[in-house]
């Protein structure tokens, strides 16, 4: 077993990315880049790390195309197999960016190191058994060492997180939401395709759920937040959105589960989570921000234009959900991604040209109620519509790094203004301080409409 160690108090680096030469891991690096040494950017030092220096080097180049790659940039070796690796990894840097999935394989190692050391770590994964586990394993390690564990801070799931908070943010007392629901719309002029990491991770995801459950049920319920009004109704499977003009079905995904553990610690701690050597006005700051999110129901749809494009959504969940639950048809979904996810998925990813012509829209629509008093009449109904989007690049290599660094960026300059150490969501963590930096470079917030409605809401 690892023991606490004392942190380093002068590390190396600024920032450490683990599995640099990885498929999403190198668009990480590409976007760290855009902020080594620039004016304001608290980013002075960089290394990447992984198993192969020739690769790490490639993947330098690559990421500094057109110019040359910086030379203070180091290259580490290190195995997330080889504990003694990452224990000298988290000893040379103040924060780590893991890159290597799937996390429920590679991930739990570097999060104890970092525990253990005190470095901080942020994470993409967008898988719920691995971060409820490290939750539950590691947080109150990762408090007394002060080390601070942020999962999902890339598309999954920063776009949610921040985009239902900025939609709930919109409800101005005495108004109150109810529920609100996510329409991811993904789009492109070429073919939308997403990285063999990313579905490996669904497809081991399905098959493990009964170990997700068996989780929950070994850990202490935690209180749920109070929301105004009754719990909506459930709706029907294939809907057509008549606010956005598409076609939707039901998301599994980490998005709903990271935004209830927000809402959940929210609840526990109204005002957010105080600093460790918090200033004044980043004192003001949080609790006017948190003050304003209010909770809601939340959930997530995908959406298509067509009918055809929900079938084959439905066609791969089905796929995934049957042939997950035994070895062989594990096999089968992982050898031919490509023709289970009907060309969606393949091992080799998207082009640059696929990466740079996809984008995404995510529509939040609110329902609560104009005046909360109205939520407690007995057969309530919500009486108002909020409805709000958030727009960006292409998911998994683009808005994904994007998220990634502004949370990296805020952890090294606004050190002092964060927790001390634990582990937690992205949105609790960074929500006062996050959406400026993503819109910023590129991720937008929009207010769409705000109506009153007349009959009642089947959303």
């Amino acid at each position: 077993m690892q023991t606490s160690q004392i942190p380093n108090p002068d590390p190396l680096y600024d920032i450490i990315i683990l599995g640099a030469s990885g498929f999403t891991g190198k668009y990480v690096v590409k976007e760290a880049l855009k902020f080594l040494n620039t004016p304001s950017s608290p980013l002075k030092t960089l290394a990447l790390a992984g198993r192969s220096r020739e690769k790490l080097t490639k993947t330098l180049q690559w990421a500094a195309h057109p110019s040359s790659p910086p030379p203070d940039v180091s290259v580490i070796i290190a195995d997330t197999t080889e504990p003694a690796s990452l224990s000298s990894l988290c000893n040379q840097t103040k924060l780590l960016l893991n890159c290597v999935g799937p996390y429920r394989i590679h991930g739990e190692p570097v999060v104890s190191a970092c525990a253990s050391s005190g470095c901080d770590y942020l994470d993409i994964t967008g898988e719920p058994e691995f971060m409820e586990k490290i939750e539950a394993k590691y947080h109150e390690k990762a408090v007394q060492a002060g080390s601070l564990i942020v999962s999902a801070c890339g598309f999954d799931s920063i776009p949610a997180e921040m985009g239902v908070m900025f939609n709930t943010r919109q409800w101005e007392a005495p108004a109150v939401p109810n529920h609100v629901t996510a329409y991811v719309s993904l789009e492109s002029d070429k073919k939308i395709v997403g990285n063999f990491a990313t579905y490996e991770s669904a497809v081991l995801g399905v098959a493990n759920m009964g170990k997700l459950q068996e989780l929950r049920r070994s850990r202490p319920r935690k209180p749920r937040p109070v929301i105004p009004g009754p719990p909506p109704p459930k709706g029907s499977t294939i809907e057509y959105q008549d606010q956005i003009g598409l076609r939707t079905v039901k998301l599994p995904s980490a998005d709903a589960v990271i935004v209830r553990r927000t809402l959940v610690t929210l609840m526990e701690n109204p005002c957010g989570l105080p600093g460790i050597n918090e200033s004044p006005e980043h004192t003001q700051k949080r609790e006017a921000y948190w003050s304003s999110v209010k909770p809601a129901h939340f959930g997530v749809k995908i959406a298509s234009k067509t009918l055809l494009g929900i079938y084959r959504i439905i066609g791969v969940g089905i796929f995934v959900g049957v042939l997950s639950r035994f070895s062989f048809g594990r096999w089968l979904l992982l050898k031919f991604p490509s023709f289970f996810s009907f060309g969606w998925f393949r091992k080799m990813g998207p082009t640059d040209e696929e990466v740079r012509s996809a984008s995404f829209k995510m529509w939040f629509v609110g329902y609560g109620f104009s005046d909360s008093s109205l939520a407690s009449e007995r057969n309530s109904k919500p009486d108002m519509e909020i409805i709000t989007r958030v727009t960006g690049p292409e998911i998994g290599y683009v808005t994904t790094p994007i998220s990634l660094i502004q949370c990296a960026l805020i952890v090294l300059s606004n050190r002092e203004n964060l927790p001390k150490g634990g582990v937690y969501t992205p949105g609790i963590v960074f929500g006062p301080d996050l959406q400026e930096g993503l819109q910023e470079n590129g991720i937008s917030f929009d207010l769409v409409s705000k109506t009153a409605l007349r009959g009642p809401t089947t959303a």
